[in-house]
């Protein structure tokens, strides 16, 4: 993915409610006239124009809007135990991505405005404290995202972290589009520790109902297997208990065939409508 630029809120998102992804040669070919051309690999999510659909999917839910790339400036403590939420995919100082994320940032481009908050971000790990953050890293956070290689930090450590696991899961499990960005969704949401709720712990309790494509199993009953629970995985903690960016977005599709996500898509998420033409 290319670096991105900067070109989300009265909104209803998860974070309002809580406070609120060798050609041959001409001898080759006349030596072998009968040689069948390998087949086109299966577009994935992460084709440019579907990584694209993906990003304004998991933004309808965590930002209320499908400009995703207005997200890097975003930062507030939506009151979920983990501190402050900001960036592209909701980054926490209570979860240890954030504090990757600006070490990063601070690797390639020493002295930054966030560097200094460094120590801090270390010691509220694990927590849902501002302590030593207070009061000016929102702003300094801010002004960070103006900064192109803050926004290909953020780009970077989404792929690393969620992205690009959640394709490759989803590609060995034989799923389509659709699917990778099921497996992505849930990895954005609930990370993947070894908790109960976790990304690789909704996995396995999915295979308990059904295979994977990749194993014999039917595409559509492996991933409601997933939904479902992916659906049991956020209620179990209140921050998460509205499932619609499941019920009336991922299985919408779902129920349509729609494996690939081609547009146009219409989905609701906490109530709002969102259409990709």
């Amino acid at each position: 993915m290319e670096p991105d630029t900067v070109p989300p809120i009265a909104h209803t998102s998860r974070r309002t409610l809580l406070a609120l992804m060798g050609a041959a040669t001409c001898g080759a070919l006349l030596s072998s006239p009968r040689a069948a051309a390998a087949p086109a690999a299966a577009v994935g999510l992460d084709d440019p124009a579907k990584k694209e659909i993906a990003m304004k999917l998991v933004s309808s839910a965590e930002n209320s809007s499908l400009d995703w790339k207005a997200q890097y400036k975003y930062i507030e403590d939506i009151g979920d135990g983990r501190g402050y939420t900001a960036g592209i995919i909701g980054f926490c100082s209570g979860t240890g991505d954030m504090l990757d994320l600006v070490e990063l940032y601070t690797d390639r481009k020493p002295g930054n405005v966030l560097a200094r908050y460094l120590p801090a971000l270390r010691r509220v790990d694990g927590t849902d404290s501002h302590d030593g953050l207070d009061p000016n890293f929102p702003d300094d956070w801010r002004k960070a995202a103006r900064d192109t290689a803050f926004q290909q930090a953020q780009n970077d450590e989404r792929d690393r972290v969620y992205f690009n696991p959640a394709v490759k899961q989803g590609k060995a499990d034989g799923l389509r589009v659709l699917g990778q960005f099921a497996y992505y969704d849930a990895i954005v949401m609930h990370g993947d520790g070894g908790d109960a709720t976790s990304f690789s712990s909704i996995r396995r309790r999915a295979l308990r109902q059904a295979k994977p494509p990749a194993q014999g199993g039917d595409e559509t009953t492996y991933l409601n297997a997933f939904l479902d629970a992916r659906v049991w995985a956020m209620k179990q903690e209140e921050a998460h208990s509205d499932t619609s960016r499941v019920d009336t977005a991922q299985r919408v599709f779902l129920r349509k065939g729609n494996f690939d996500l081609n547009p146009p898509l219409d989905w609701k998420v906490y109530g709002d409508s969102y259409h990709i033409g």
